[in-house]
């Protein structure tokens, strides 16, 4: 499926099935192999510093402890953020322990998922609550947005900016964050090791 409006959705096809197989193998042995054709950004995916940064390290780069089992620390603000401007600042974020955990950001905008609302007046974070959770000491930010920066804003891309600069990773369309208690929960969202690319999808998952 399609989560960010304007790019490409994938193409799912096999490039062998089952039934083709069988001229190929043993008899009673069958196997199917697929093909898939995307972009980076499908489904909830994860920003490494290559994305933003040509300099930054790729998905190959990233250490494994910085994506697996993460101490969490979820943020409900489901009615705490201002329709209006829909900047979350850093206020919103302040009063736990959040060094080395992951922070993620329930805003319930996960209910529009897979409708044409999902990419309008979709709420994201400031400027300010990047550089608030950089001096935290956070070792990767998640929302259930479209995106964590303004994408009205005329193409500027400041948290993006600030988080990744500091090796913060970031994970967008995440959903049933509901289900995730405030605290206690451990986070894990790792794409595959590909040189050369900074965003893929992740099967991203809380295990409370």
């Amino acid at each position: 499926m399609t989560t960010y409006p304007g790019l490409p959705a994938p193409t799912i096809t096999p490039h062998l099935t089952h039934e083709q197989s069988r001229a190929h193998y043993a008899e009673g042995t069958e196997f199917t192999m697929g093909m898939i054709t995307m972009i980076g950004n499908t489904g909830t995916y994860l920003d490494s510093p290559y994305h933003r940064y040509a300099d930054g390290p790729d998905l190959a780069g990233l250490d494994l402890s910085t994506l697996v089992g993460l101490r969490t620390e979820v943020f409900h603000l489901e009615d705490g953020w201002d329709a209006d401007h829909r900047g979350i600042g850093p206020d919103a974020l302040r009063g736990r322990d959040l060094a080395g955990a992951a922070v993620l950001v329930d805003t319930g905008w996960s209910s529009r998922f897979g409708t044409e609302d999902y990419g309008r007046g979709a709420p994201h974070l400031t400027g300010e609550a990047a550089e608030h959770l950089v001096a935290a000491g956070v070792t990767l930010v998640g929302i259930d947005s479209v995106n964590i920066d303004d994408t009205e804003s005329g193409g500027e891309r400041p948290v993006h900016s600030i988080l990744l600069a500091a090796g913060i990773h970031v994970v967008e369309h995440l959903t049933r964050l509901a289900e995730v208690p405030s605290s206690g929960a451990r986070f894990t969202a790792a794409p595959p090791a590909i040189e050369g690319f900074g965003t893929f999808p992740v099967r991203a998952f809380a295990t409370v």
